[in-house]
């Protein structure tokens, strides 16, 4: 039927093995909906993208020398600046989020060489993520799509065996301030890690992608905006910042600006139908 509107919004976790490097799976797919952008957020989460029967179009990435393109699949790093995506009424696939930690032993490098970066997947992967796209494309439902990517990425967990997942002190940090929300000084931060505050910056930066001090702040930003997305219509910016860990509500107003390019209010504005169906485009 040519009105019919979809949206649907699945979510997953993966299977036992790959949990603590894969945070969750997210299907989507929309069809006969308005025209519109969608900003992908600072999280602190790599994305994968495996689209089903559209391409997903890039109009910016956080590297603003990067050009915009359309992706059949999609790998992305940590970023401190917002990608904007083409929403032209048709998208569907599965976002993947993986852990900064699970890169060594899911992706075969550092999460570090993809800092600021949105790159075709095969890229980096090889062709094997042309195999599973093929099998997601094929498969008949949601259970079978995300059973195809766990089976997948159980395949390159045991290729990579022996890249472990990162060693502390980088681990023990990154898990800190994932705890503390990331409201957590960096140089406590080296103390409790029992690194010199140097060291563990060069080698978050190389193993995450970011420093200590900017992945806290996208952590932080991250529960933020979640929080706003979870009560669109009753949320006081003024206790969230309090909540959150800001000064007031102007710095906030600040720190969003910096990491979405607009204010809290202008993003819930810009994301009202998404937050209001449940649906998660990609990040």
């Amino acid at each position: 039927m040519g009105g019919e509107i979809v949206d649907e919004a699945v979510q997953a976790a993966p299977a036992p093995p790959l949990r603590g490097l894969v945070g969750r799976y997210t299907g989507y797919r929309q069809r006969g909906m308005p025209p519109a952008r969608h900003r992908g957020l600072p999280s602190p989460w790599l994305t994968l993208i495996i689209t089903l029967d559209e391409p997903l179009s890039i109009a910016a990435h956080p590297d603003p020398g990067a050009a915009p393109g359309d992706y059949a699949t999609l790998l992305g790093g940590l970023h401190l600046t917002p990608a904007l995506i083409e929403m032209p009424g048709r998208q569907s696939g599965i976002q993947v989020a993986v852990s900064p930690l699970g890169a060594r032993v899911l992706l075969g490098l550092p999460a570090g060489e993809l800092a600021a970066a949105d790159v075709h997947a095969d890229d980096v992967l090889g062709a094997d993520v042309r195999e599973v796209h093929e099998r997601v494309r094929e498969a008949p439902d949601w259970a079978a799509r995300f059973a195809a990517v766990d089976d997948w990425l159980l395949r390159r967990m045991s290729r990579h065996e022996a890249a472990h997942p990162i060693a502390t002190p980088v681990a023990d940090a990154w898990h800190l301030l994932l705890s503390a929300h990331g409201l957590l000084r960096i140089d406590s931060l080296a103390a409790e890690t029992s690194v010199s505050e140097r060291h563990l910056r060069n080698r978050f930066r190389t193993e995450i992608g970011l420093t200590p001090k900017a992945a806290a702040r996208v952590i932080r930003f991250d529960r933020t905006r979640r929080r706003l997305a979870s009560r669109p219509d009753a949320i006081d910016l003024a206790q969230l910042a309090a909540d959150c860990g800001y000064a007031d509500q102007s710095h906030l107003d600040r720190e969003f600006s910096t990491l979405a390019a607009c204010t809290p209010t202008n993003w819930l504005a810009q994301e009202h139908q998404n937050i209001r169906s449940g649906h998660h485009p990609p990040a």
